[in-house]
């Protein structure tokens, strides 16, 4: 099968190309670019993107898919196709399944899900822990055979130290990243917000910001220590971001990632206990928001992950107290990353390097994140201009938590192609004719 996409704007971060060309694809890779204009032979399709930006795929290096265990909420086919929605051509599961991902069979089992689905190509991430319970390391090296990208223990930090050394050292020997939810739940046990102004006037129990950051400081020495690859996940605070931003000063292998509902919302938006607004980390203050933003400037923060979290219309209508954490976020990701554009506070160019070029780069997911010759023809298509809003009960996940629903957003993918397939086209768009129909009106 070949497609051409033609007359777009590419943006391609880990070429340098920034600029008109055409893009063509063959048997699911990147053929190359072809000049404007040039006569191709019959049997190509042509999708017309005159107007829109061409960018490598988008990877998001943190979902929850739910499958196996908790189908209710979602599954690996509705995950996956929430994401080609959303524009992700590639979803990174987190191990907190049912059984836990920690054993190459869970591990298989995820992957052939994922290729039965044909939508996001789905690749997993391994425990760090058997169990995630904090106390044995998993076998690494089996899941690693098996296909995962990276361990983690996500939602369960390793609260032990010396445990979390260990994890590094026996991570590092497989070359596997190694994920951190830094949470200090010593700190935090109990808290369902974060820990000031609004948690008092609210009477709600809080998680201090201390509680991150304690583990993100521990983890940046640890990582020096072993010589590990360490990737924090969801930083929410203004100490976790300085901390990276030192490490990475002194050469330690850290990275780390922001979720949009951090930089986007505060804890004010608790005031009036939508349990949609209960995430852990939580949402913090405008001086949080303020160093994540600084972080997404500057180069600290690496890549933007959606942490999708679904949960069943009946857990989260509980007492915000009792209610789970967590939102849904792989179709709203990306317009609001467009806000950020829209704002000035990054370039497109940025933005598709933290969904895009530096997802592929952290986890090293060969021939993704790039538009190179033969590189794996995931490809996301953005309207910088196009104006929607999000309406929940059009979803593609299973699940409807979210504080975003009725947001209206400027930019957003509309169409997705994996391994050289169209998998998603936004409705308002009808673009795609073939190469015979595209000649005879050139002539």
């Amino acid at each position: 099968m070949k497609i051409l996409i033609a007359n777009g704007y590419v943006i391609d971060p880990s070429q340098g190309i920034n600029g008109g060309k055409n893009v063509l694809l063959e048997n699911g890779r990147v053929s190359g670019f072809l000049d404007r204009g040039e006569q191709l032979p019959d049997g190509v399709e042509v999708f017309d993107a005159t107007g829109l930006v061409v960018a490598p795929g988008f990877i998001d290096l943190h979902t929850h898919l739910r499958e196996p265990g908790a189908e209710y909420k979602e599954t690996i086919a509705s995950g996956a196709a929430a994401a080609v929605a959303g524009g992700w051509t590639t979803v990174c599961a987190m191990p907190n399944t049912d059984p836990v991902n920690d054993s190459p069979a869970v591990t298989r089992f995820i992957i052939e899900q994922g290729q039965r689905a044909q939508l996001a190509n789905v690749v997993p991430l391994g425990a760090l822990t058997k169990g995630s319970a904090g106390k044995e390391l998993a076998e690494m090296g089996e899941m690693k055979s098996a296909g995962i990208v990276a361990v983690s223990d996500d939602g369960r930090p390793v609260a032990n130290a010396g445990m979390m050394r260990r994890a590094m050292e026996y991570a590092r020997g497989f070359d596997l990243t190694v994920v951190d939810h830094a949470q200090d739940e010593s700190l935090s046990v109990g808290g369902v917000m974060h820990e000031g102004h609004w948690s008092l006037l609210l009477g709600l129990k809080g998680m201090p910001a201390a509680a991150e950051d304690v583990h993100v400081i521990r983890d940046c020495v640890l990582a020096k220590l072993t010589g590990a690859a360490v990737h924090i996940a969801h930083v929410s605070t203004r100490a976790s971001v300085d901390a990276v931003r030192r490490a990475k000063e002194m050469g330690i292998r850290i990275t780390c990632e922001v979720a949009p509902h951090h930089w986007t919302l505060t804890d004010e938006a608790v005031a009036d206990f939508d349990t949609n607004t209960k995430m852990s980390p939580p949402l913090r203050n405008h001086d949080h928001v303020d160093a994540l933003l600084d972080g997404l400037k500057d180069g600290t923060i690496d890549t933007i992950a959606t942490d999708h979290a679904p949960h069943h219309a009946d857990e989260k209508a509980l007492e915000f107290d009792q209610a789970p954490f967590g939102i849904i976020g792989l179709e709203t990701a990306v317009g609001l990353a467009f806000e950020l554009v829209n704002r000035g506070l990054i370039d497109l160019g940025r933005m598709v390097e933290l969904c895009s070029t530096n997802p592929a780069r952290i986890f090293a997911l060969a021939d993704r994140g790039t538009l190179s010759k033969n590189a794996h023809a995931d490809i996301t298509i953005l309207d910088p201009a196009y104006e929607w809003t999000f309406d929940v009960k059009a979803s593609k996940s299973k699940s409807r938590n979210t504080p975003f629903n009725g947001r209206a957003m400027t930019g957003a993918a509309v169409a997705t192609i994996v391994g050289g397939r169209l998998v998603y086209l936004n409705p308002d768009y009808t673009r795609i004719t073939d190469t015979k129909q595209r000649n005879a009106t050139a002539k």
